[in-house]
């Protein structure tokens, strides 16, 4: 029997042996180059290591221990979006979403990172996570924002002469609600004919910067036969550390997640944030090891869905008033790719009576805000950005719309860099809540309904 040499003998991983990337998902792509259009960064840079194909090359040559886990191979992850657009894309039906996690996972742990990137990533998923947290760090905001200071910092150029990355956050500011502390009932009555039992996820970035989007959906909900139960011990659902390698704090989230709504006793979970959705409908995956919890996560992820499939799912009760409105529609890329989802919106949209919906060039193409990664790395996300409000732009459209609160703040990021600050950006289901409540077109577009308490 021949024995391989020395030369010849396997070499040993250069991979950690806590779920290192499955080689048979590897196997998979048979790099055929169809992602290579669909890849953001791809586009933007043209670099093979810098497109799927390229990144699970690595993987390959990683697993193999013909690579070494250094920085080169950290910065072609990093620059990844995550943005799954390479699934869609993809016809030999590979899981990147699977690969590049895992993959994230290792460079965390044996890949050291600089001290300010270290920093700066612990300030993140030190505060991003905890709602409580980002309304006590949203107060001085308000007031810079209420009383003139961020204009005339963004005047004088002042955020010059800061790090990069701080000025990118101050750039990504949306408006600061003065009822930062206001929070939903915990129990909410249907309307109409009660037909379901739902949970919904209030989030984090959501329920503080966005908590009119989460009144919005009560709405709709209330008003199609939904009694909806809004546990408020609920955390973060562990999304933004899931997509940065932060497994085993996201593990922990999911848990927590988990055991809330298992309380509850609902038939769905309500999710209005496309991120959040595409983590919660993988906890079985995230936490597949744990033998308490494996079974109750996937239990639970099957009763995850996005508002737009739980309305889509029931017969519509409540009457819709005319919006004659052109809005343009943007694919949110953890609902379009992650979880397949792209016709639900559209139907829901062409039930209003009068609106015109307007798909956008290169509607596949990610608008650069992925997470964190608008401020990790902004000069991408920026470029990203702009080429998508070039598209947005281009349709004519009154006002933009989307499903993920990330998504509407690079999109209004990139329009105030157009000093077009003043074009509404909506979250889908807000235009739902307005056509049941017959809002006229002049008035929702005239002022942007943030902070409107929960009405029934």
């Amino acid at each position: 029997m021949a024995h391989l040499s020395a030369n010849e003998e396997r070499k040993p991983s250069s991979f950690d042996h806590h779920h290192p990337p499955d080689s048979a998902l590897i196997d998979d792509c048979v790099h055929c180059g169809f992602c290579l259009p669909a890849c953001p960064t791809y586009v933007l840079w043209g670099e093979e290591m810098d497109s799927p194909r390229g990144r699970i090359y690595m993987m390959k040559k990683a697993a193999a221990g013909e690579a070494p886990l250094d920085r080169g191979f950290q910065q072609h992850m990093d620059n990844c979006l995550g943005c799954m657009a390479c699934m869609t894309a993809c016809p030999s039906g590979v899981q990147y979403d699977k690969l590049i996690e895992d993959t994230r996972a290792q460079v965390e742990r044996n890949i050291p990172r600089t001290t300010s990137d270290s920093l700066f990533r612990r300030i993140l998923f030190a505060t991003f996570p905890y709602a409580n947290r980002l309304r006590l760090l949203a107060l001085p905001l308000l007031i810079y924002q209420r009383f003139g200071l961020q204009k005339l910092v963004r005047a004088t150029g002042l955020l010059r002469l800061i790090p990069k990355q701080v000025s990118s956050m101050e750039a990504l500011l949306p408006q600061v609600p003065a009822t930062l502390f206001r929070r939903l009932p915990i129990h909410i009555e249907p309307k109409a004919t009660p037909r379901l039992r739902v949970g919904m996820l209030a989030g984090c970035v959501q329920q503080v910067f966005f908590q009119h989007v989460n009144e919005a959906t009560v709405r709709v909900l209330a008003a199609e036969g939904c009694e909806i139960f809004i546990p408020p011990s609920q955390q973060c659902c562990g999304a933004l550390m899931v997509h940065s390698g932060l497994d085993d704090q996201a593990a922990d989230f999911a848990r927590r997640i988990i055991a809330v709504f298992e309380s509850a006793n609902v038939d769905v979970i309500a999710i209005n944030a496309a991120g959040c959705g595409s983590t919660m409908k993988e906890y079985g995956h995230l936490l597949r090891d744990d033998p308490a919890w494996a079974i109750r996560a996937a239990t639970f992820s099957a009763k995850c869905k996005d508002i737009s499939e739980i309305l889509c799912d029931l017969p519509q009760q409540s009457p819709r008033h005319a919006l004659p409105m052109r809005i343009a529609y943007h694919d949110a890329c953890h609902l379009r790719h992650a979880q397949g989802i792209f016709e639900q919106p559209r139907s829901l949209l062409a039930s209003i009576p009068g609106l015109e919906v307007v798909d956008v060039e290169e509607m596949n193409l990610c608008c650069g805000s992925a997470g964190v990664y608008n401020l990790l790395h902004p000069d991408a996300a920026n470029e990203l950005g702009d080429r998508k409000v070039t598209n947005l732009l281009a349709t004519k459209s009154e006002a933009v719309i989307s499903a993920n609160p990330g998504c509407l703040i690079q999109l209004m990021n990139g329009l105030r860099r157009r000093n077009l600050d003043a074009m509404p950006t909506f979250h889908m289901v807000e235009l739902l809540d307005a056509s049941i409540r017959n809002v006229s077109p002049s008035s929702l577009l005239r002022k942007k309904p943030i902070g409107i308490p929960y009405k029934s």
